[in-house]
């Protein structure tokens, strides 16, 4: 990036490899924010770390699901300090989240039973630094009523592609009007509120793509659930799990 350019975010991808690099490259994105589910900080970080190149940042993220199955809400949190499991109260992970240095996030509000609704946006602006207005996974009218929430709330706001698949990259990100040449300048201009655009590619191709990440959450609620919860035991980001030696059982649901 030469001064005074703006910086391409993609705010929020679950899939990472080389090829998913490339692609950003080719599509012009210069960050991406790598948050997959149910992986502990620690992978997430390495992971970004392995794949960062001179032309696209990785930046780890941990999208927490919090609250019970049936009532879950997620919050993505850009570059946090610690760790933080999932399937904790909602309050219990704002607390926890508090006194770091990271940017929360509102990914998808209002989408199905996983995302915060108006109400709990408008309840939590203290807390919250921005709000998800565009998402490339869903469809017209969840966006549209996103952004009647990012726009009820006034609070800053963000597209991302939430990637799952890799052909995904690159179809929504946020345009931030400075530079962003690391993690930290990133959560800066999160916590700033720092002016920025949400962009998302338009036509027959992008619909398309769109749609085949919509049906991957087929995938993701019927196969890839059983798998984790039947089939792979307890997951590494469960608050039972030894890597958070009890630190959060009075605020786990599980």
């Amino acid at each position: 990036m030469t001064e005074g350019e703006e910086t391409r975010v993609d705010l929020h991808v679950k899939t990472l490899d080389e090829a998913v690099v490339a692609r950003a490259k080719e599509c012009g994105i210069d960050v991406l924010v790598y948050a997959p589910h149910y992986t502990r900080l620690p992978t997430i970080r390495a992971r970004a770390a392995q794949f960062s190149t001179d032309d696209v940042l990785v930046v780890p993220a941990r999208e927490v699901f919090t609250g019970a199955w049936h009532d879950r809400r997620h919050i993505l949190a850009v570059d946090p300090d610690d760790l933080i499991p999932d399937f904790v109260t909602f309050g219990g992970a704002l607390a926890a989240l508090e006194g770091q240095e990271t940017a929360v996030l509102v990914p998808h509000p209002g989408f199905a039973n996983v995302s915060l609704d108006a109400a709990d946006v408008a309840q939590h602006t203290r807390a919250i630094h921005g709000v998800e207005t565009h998402s490339a996974k869903l469809l017209g009218y969840q966006n549209r009523r996103a952004r009647r929430i990012g726009r009820d709330t006034g609070l800053p706001v963000f597209g991302s592609s939430y990637a799952h698949l890799r052909t995904s990259i690159g179809e929504a990100w946020t345009a931030f009007d400075r530079r962003i040449e690391s993690a930290a300048d990133l959560v800066t201009a999160l916590r700033e509120g720092a002016p920025r655009q949400v962009v998302r590619r338009r036509g027959a191709g992008a619909w398309a793509r769109g749609l085949a990440e919509f049906a991957h959450l087929g995938y993701e609620n019927t196969w890839g659930k059983i798998d984790r919860v039947l089939l792979s035991g307890m997951e590494p980001t469960h608050p039972g799990h030894v890597a958070y030696d009890g630190m959060f059982d009075d605020v786990r649901v599980y």
